[in-house]
């Protein structure tokens, strides 16, 4: 398994170390559902290193890039993102990534945890000729997320910048350690989060800042299992686990969000639109609230009486709840919030209910 350039730094810090996505990276540093609260109450601090990074450059990148993902592009400006997916002919979702305009480069980041997966299906439509040249910065970038009431605080102790008033996907440029970094405004657990996005030698030296100035704030370092059941409270799929190619973006609430209408052609383009003209979206993604303590795997069968009507995408005990939820996707006529549905695990039917999304949110 692939190593994050922060591996000794999470060994020496008690980390529990797991597989994800062919990576090695920690689970949790002793107790996930204590780092969750932290994340919710104070501020967390976690390793991004093993999410997907691709670095899009030469004269060509935005109008190819254009051309072949599902969102609009080409108002985007320097210091601003949006989200897009690449779906194959069938309007299904291959992947499902943020794309970040600098000067002089588009950045694209996963919303999930898929590896190189992006970077091997966008690369396929890269023609030769096309003046347009795409890196896989998987391992030559290093990634951290700051998340929590006080996040903003403790980048600007930590860095000196001013985040606060950054929106959604909003990033400004800083220089670290002598390395120019992204601090980007982004949405991974429902609080204030934060991404520092930065070439992978001043790694070291951004995780070293964060830690030490946020120590005396009650910083916690958190792990895989507490960024799951943070996301998950915050209603947020995820691609790799909730959105496959078994889902087209309106089946996942993605209108607006990750996908245009009226840009022109791209792959998928037809079957999106001709699904928004006549209204038939057939299931949708949903929250699911589940009684007992049983979670869910991937995959789980939903049933409305004897009738299978779907399936769990991702589950995970709630700490900020007390019990598991859920994200599915039920058939349309079965994603109401309140209506009783069964899930199945290891061969028993356990009560779930369709529940709003978010299941948890700021007051």
């Amino acid at each position: 398994m692939t190593r994050s350039r922060l591996h000794d730094a999470h060994l020496a810090r008690g980390a529990v170390m797991a597989e994800t996505a062919g990576w090695e990276m920690p689970a949790h540093y002793g107790d996930p559902a204590a780092e969750h609260r932290s994340v919710r109450q104070c501020v967390g601090l976690a390793d991004l290193f093993h999410r997907g990074k691709l670095r899009v450059t030469g004269d060509d990148r935005v109008k190819w890039l254009q051309s072949v993902i599902s969102n609009d592009i080409l108002p985007l400006q320097p210091g601003h993102g949006l989200y897009s997916s690449f779906l194959n002919h069938k309007g299904k979702m291959l992947t499902y990534f943020r794309v970040y305009a600098m000067a002089d480069a588009l950045m694209l980041e996963d919303v999930g945890e898929i590896g190189d997966a992006t970077f091997q299906a966008l690369r396929k439509f890269l023609l030769y000729g096309t003046k347009a040249k795409m890196e896989n910065c998987a391992e030559t970038w290093g990634h951290l997320l700051v998340s929590g009431p006080r996040a903003a605080n403790l980048i600007k102790t930590a860095f000196g910048v001013d985040v606060s008033g950054l929106k959604s996907l909003d990033f400004v440029g800083h220089e670290i350690d002598g390395r120019q970094a992204l601090l980007i405004r982004t949405e991974e657990t429902g609080e204030m989060d934060f991404e520092v996005l930065l070439p992978v030698d001043g790694l070291i030296a951004a995780w070293s800042s964060l830690t030490k100035a946020g120590a005396p704030m009650g910083l916690s370092l958190f792990g895989t299992q507490a960024r799951e059941s943070l996301r998950l409270e915050a209603g947020l799929a995820r691609v790799g686990k909730d959105l496959t190619e078994e889902i087209v973006p309106p089946e996942a609430n993605l209108e607006g969000i990750a996908f245009s209408l009226s840009k022109g052609c791209y792959p998928g383009q037809e079957v999106v639109a001709r699904m928004d003209t006549y209204g038939s979206v057939r299931r949708r993604l949903v929250g699911l609230t589940l009684t007992g303590s049983s979670v869910p795997s991937h995959g789980a069968k939903l049933f409305s009486g004897d009738r299978e009507v779907g399936w769990v995408s991702s589950a995970a005990q709630s700490p900020m709840l007390g019990h598991p939820i859920a994200l599915g996707f039920p058939l349309r006529d079965f994603s109401k919030p309140g209506t009783a549905l069964t899930v199945e695990i290891d061969g028993q039917r356990h009560e779930a209910t369709v529940h709003a999304l978010p299941f948890y949110a700021k007051t």
